[in-house]
């Protein structure tokens, strides 16, 4: 699949693909990652030390004289501020010591002493009796309600107090207020300049779970929508064991000169749901391929096995796959269908299986085609790329020599191989390995020039080594090779924005990718993430928006709303706060 979207093993509960790396030089988290760590690399240097959580109140616990504190004649001639101080600091004191009610009852006489003018020390008192509440959950069911109006109070007397927002922020997602819990923590990050890393993981972590939530409701409801003939014709590609996308054989075409079994072949084809199907793909007249497999199928027909198959496919390219896996699983359970037909459905169950992130299902789908077929190259071509997802190089490189021991004219699989060769050599700063499979790289491309998936990932390999002008070189070949296919101008796009800093160029060619195809999610995904850098939210959350309408998963499609979610947050933050992360 020419200059698609590089992928990269799988860790923690992140999905299994790189983000917007070029636009930083590195990989980066899902989900607040895309959205918020470019503002981190342009934040300021760290101030002192952040990535902490302070347990303790504000202010000093200096100790108070006598049990009570001050004595009373000393009371009488302080003033209401300082009267209200030393409540406070013999709060600090029970707070140090867990006496978190004790604490609370002097945080409380401090708040009624301090004069209403002194917002800063007011706002102190607050945030302090908010601590002592968030505490008391060690020994009493806490009230999170207490905390979050303290914490309110707190911020209303000084907007950018960063660690009432951060409390106030805990406590709202407690009580399973995500969308507000957001917004503060949004705050923060600004506040801190995206340095703190407790603050970022909250942030990420609110931002899956509402990508998760939205996903789930939005994907069992979405129109399903046929993907653009080049993605369809990509994924075709990286099969060649594929009977179900082979051109139609003699007999089978409706326009065939008749011989004199000529009526007959006629009447056959007329009678065929599947070879209309076929007939639909060969014109790429694609939307009415489903309707005659259903044909077959309910017709019981000589080519139900085959119609299965098709139908499950593209059940899948437009992102059903709650309706393709019952005809997945009947073809697989079919003593009858042909070997080559069952291990091609049990490779797009697999498939189907790790874009869920059911690793293990997927992996006994792979073994077991590659048991009942152990000669078919897409088994282990398509394993490997699953090893990949799974950080398992060395198996991954396996597979892939075995796809190319049988098919030695696998392209995909030598580009592949080299691929994933260079990234175990990079992400283990090897240099000497990494040159080799650099050097793997130029061999292919050398020996297989008609293929741009080589030129696309040899472009991301030189994008990694700062070897610009050569990996736009790649992709200028790439664009010659496939100039229909819309994420190469994407990957081109970002590559200008990492080379020359040039924003213009950048846009150019990421907007030529949606004019080319206006079903491009990850133009749209691209164009959103640079608005959101560039400070044009609304644009970003449009830009966003698009592409969750085009989500082929729900699991990208739960992706896509945590970048919208993000980006919503920050307008918020703005009306609220007047706050605004660093822009392009």
């Amino acid at each position: 699949m020419a200059a698609s979207k590089p992928v990269e093993p799988q860790s923690g509960s992140g999905l299994p693909r790189w983000q917007l790396a070029l636009l930083v030089g590195t990989p980066i988290v899902l989900g607040v990652g895309a959205v918020y760590l470019w503002n981190r690399s342009r934040g300021k240097e760290k101030q002192g030390k952040r990535n902490g959580e302070r347990k303790t109140p504000e202010g000093s616990a200096s100790p108070v004289q006598g049990q009570h504190g001050a004595t009373n004649p000393e009371l009488e001639n302080m003033s209401p501020l300082d009267r209200a101080q030393s409540a406070k600091n013999k709060g600090n004191k029970y707070f140090k010591a867990g006496k978190y009610e004790q604490a609370i009852q002097c945080y409380t006489e401090a708040i009624s002493l301090c004069p209403k003018e002194q917002k800063g020390d007011l706002s102190t008192f607050y945030q302090n009796r908010a601590a002592a509440y968030e505490q008391q959950y060690h020994i009493q069911n806490l009230k999170w309600t207490e905390v979050i109006q303290d914490c309110s109070q707190a911020v209303e007397l000084n907007p950018c107090y960063v660690k009432a927002l951060f409390r106030r922020a805990k406590a709202l997602e407690k009580l399973g207020n995500k969308k507000e819990c957001l917004e503060d923590v949004t705050a923060v990050c600004i506040l801190e300049v995206f340095q703190n890393q407790q603050s970022m993981l909250l942030a990420d972590k609110v931002l899956k779970q509402l990508g998760k939530e939205k996903a789930k409701e939005k994907y069992k409801n979405r129109e399903p929508l046929m993907p653009s003939p080049q993605f369809i014709k990509s994924y075709f590609s990286s099969f060649t064991d594929d009977i179900i996308s082979q051109p139609l054989q003699k007999g089978e075409k409706k326009d065939e000169d008749k011989d004199k079994e000529g009526e007959a072949s006629e009447y056959c084809f007329l009678s065929s749901g599947y070879l209309k199907a076929k007939q639909y793909m060969e014109e790429e007249n694609y939307d009415k391929i489903i309707s005659e497999c259903t044909k077959e199928i309910e017709s019981g027909g000589r080519y139900t096995a085959k119609a299965l198959l098709l139908r499950a496919t593209f059940y899948l390219l437009i992102g059903n796959a709650t309706a393709a896996q019952p005809d997945l699983d009947r073809v697989i359970n079919m003593d009858d269908a042909s070997v080559k037909l069952r291990a091609n459905a049990l490779i797009k169950r697999g498939s189907m299986y790790m874009q869920q992130q059911q690793p293990q299902l997927s992996t006994q789908d792979f073994n077991m085609a590659a048991e009942i077929d152990p000669r078919n190259a897409d088994v282990y071509h398509h394993r490997g790329q699953l090893k990949i997802l799974l950080d398992q190089v060395e198996e991954a490189v396996g597979d892939f020599d075995e796809c190319i021991k049988l098919r030695p004219d696998s392209a995909l699989a030598q580009a592949q191989k080299c691929f994933a060769l260079y990234r175990q050599a990079y992400t283990g700063n090897n240099p000497s390995q990494v040159q080799k499979a650099m050097d793997g790289f130029e061999d292919v491309i050398r020996r297989f020039p008609k293929c741009a998936e080589g030129y696309a990932l040899y472009a991301q390999a030189l994008t990694d080594q700062q070897q610009f002008g050569k990996a736009d070189e790649m992709y200028d070949k790439c664009i010659e090779l496939e100039p229909d296919n819309a994420t190469t101008y994407v990957h081109k796009g970002l590559l200008q924005l990492q080379w020359k800093q040039d924003l213009e160029m950048g846009l150019e060619l990421i907007s030529k990718a949606i004019e080319i195809d206006n079903k491009c999610d990850f133009a749209y995904e691209t164009m959103g993430t640079i608005e959101v850098q560039r400070g044009n939210l609304d644009m970003a959350i449009d830009m966003f928006n698009k592409a969750i309408n085009l989500a082929k998963s729900e699991m990208e499609m739960a992706h896509l709303y945590s970048l919208c979610d993000a980006a919503y947050a920050q307008t918020e933050v703005a009306k609220k706060y007047g706050l605004k992360p660093p822009t392009l």
